[in-house]
């Protein structure tokens, strides 16, 4: 209960902090995959499109017969759709595309908050040099694994389907292993995601070990 006491007590001092570092970091994470994407193809982006998620997601809703399946239909209802498109056959082909999931940016958004209290906690415990590194890195193991399956960008050679694996083939990865790891994502994501809880909670029992053994800012005195 005191870890939780911790927590809570963290949350509440920084939490402008660490909602804004959530928003910003979902945003960011766009807008670099967009840059990776015009890196990649050495081209600018010359269609954008938006699409009425609120309206879809009501006749997601509204037709569909199991609530079971309405929300996996909705987790994957795009926003924005941002690419490259080459109008050599016909009336054009996406070849690469930058796809504005909601709820990709939720995840995102929510991993930002994750890291920003995992930074909160840092400042507040007294670790030596190696161990803030050591935890530093977990942190950002964490990150990365959930990050990197939550990228939604889509290229032709990979049947155009917005996935975090296209991210793995644009870098040389073969297009069939690619796919082939596709459905690892929630695998990486929840372990990248238990590797960050249990360094918030190690943090927040370590800082309550230390408040427990210096109470009343004995630690200042030492």
């Amino acid at each position: 209960m005191q870890v939780l006491s911790t927590l809570g007590s963290t949350v509440r001092k920084d939490w402008r902090r660490i909602l804004g570092f959530g928003l910003c970091f979902a945003l960011i994470f766009q807008v670099v995959m967009m840059i990776a994407l015009m890196v990649r193809f050495q081209a600018f982006p010359n269609y954008a499109t938006f699409y009425d998620w609120i309206g879809n997601a009501a006749h997601i809703i509204r037709s569909t017969p199991s609530w079971s399946d309405v929300w996996p239909i909705i987790w994957e209802e795009w926003l924005i759709e941002i690419g490259f498109m080459n109008y050599d056959f016909g009336t054009g082909i996406s070849e690469w595309s930058l796809n504005v999931v909601p709820s990709r940016l939720v995840v995102l958004a929510f991993l930002g908050a994750l890291i920003a209290l995992c930074l909160s906690l840092l400042r507040q415990n007294t670790c030596t040099t190696g161990t803030s590194s050591t935890l530093r890195a977990t942190t950002g193991l964490g990150a990365m694994l959930v990050a990197m399956t939550a990228g939604t960008m889509s290229w032709v050679v990979c049947c155009a389907t917005p996935s975090w694996v296209v991210g793995l083939a644009m870098l040389g990865l073969g297009v069939s292993t690619s796919l082939a790891l596709e459905t690892m994502g929630p695998l990486l994501q929840g372990t990248g995601f238990g590797v960050l809880f249990a360094t918030i909670f190690f943090l927040a029992w370590r800082k309550t070990r230390v408040t427990e053994a210096y109470p009343k800012g004995a630690l200042n005195n030492a």
